[in-house]
């Protein structure tokens, strides 16, 4: 039986040390719009990791991300320090080894990007992690998801995740970039919907979660269908909507 994110366990060591956990790739607007409906969107989804773009950037945004992650029962991972917006969210069931935000070179006029990174281990499973907001200027974006790539293979890890609001739908240069160097999850195996902006009424698919080659991916999309996640919370959750993806991490 092929799995799907409605039967998947929601996390699981399997007898050869690999793991099977979920990664959620969700942009959350500053946390500016309906806050409990976000966090219930994010509980039912049940993720080991989330991979958060657009978090709470200057005035107490580490009050607002312990506040977010305590409303959804995971804890701050990395991130956040460098008021660039992305942020990492983590389960308990995660060991961390070590983390590190990256500020991205500056384009005179445009927003400063960066990244949050980190390295986990879910038992004998390692694993780095990127979470990455792209630029809304196509040059820099390119750029940046070069950049993105070369810090997944900095972190040294055997395996990676990276999810990003590519601020690009798929098939233009810059997403490209990241799928012909990594795995496209919803692409390799989709369920659900793909595309993920507007939220009330989606019509491109530019957030995504991508996989290094020896990770196997069991189901990717927007996880609209899964019990507990409401057509109403999602529209009012944010702007975007969310990206799930059920992974198999090999022993590392």
């Amino acid at each position: 039986m092929p799995h799907t994110l409605h039967t998947l366990p929601k996390s699981v060591t399997e007898p050869d040390g690999s793991a099977v956990i979920r990664a959620l790739s969700y942009n959350i607007r500053s946390l500016r719009d309906d806050e409990e409906a976000l966090a219930r969107v994010i509980r039912a989804c049940a993720p080991d990791l989330v991979f958060v773009q657009e978090a709470p950037r200057f005035f107490r945004w580490r009050k607002h991300a312990a506040r977010l992650a305590a409303k959804t029962d995971l804890v701050v991972l990395g991130g956040g320090a460098t008021a660039a917006g992305p942020l990492l969210l983590c389960s308990l069931r995660a060991f961390v080894e070590r983390t590190e935000d990256v500020l991205l070179p500056r384009t005179p006029g445009l927003h400063r990007r960066g990244f949050a990174t980190a390295v986990v281990r879910f038992g004998a499973a390692r694993v780095g992690v990127v979470s990455a907001h792209l630029s809304l200027d196509a040059a820099e974006r390119q750029a940046q998801a070069q950049l993105l790539l070369d810090r997944a293979a900095a972190l040294g890890a055997p395996h990676v995740i990276a999810a990003a609001d590519v601020n690009e739908a798929a098939g233009g240069p810059a997403f490209g970039r990241l799928s012909g160097a990594l795995q496209d999850c919803w692409t390799v195996s989709p369920w659900g919907g793909g595309d993920t902006f507007p939220s009330t009424a989606p019509t491109r698919r530019i957030d995504a979660v991508f996989a290094s080659a020896g990770v196997e991916v069991l189901a990717c999309g927007v996880p609209a269908g899964l019990p507990g996640v409401t057509t109403p919370d999602l529209h009012a959750a944010t702007d975007h909507l969310p990206v799930l993806a059920a992974l198999r991490v090999p022993a590392g």
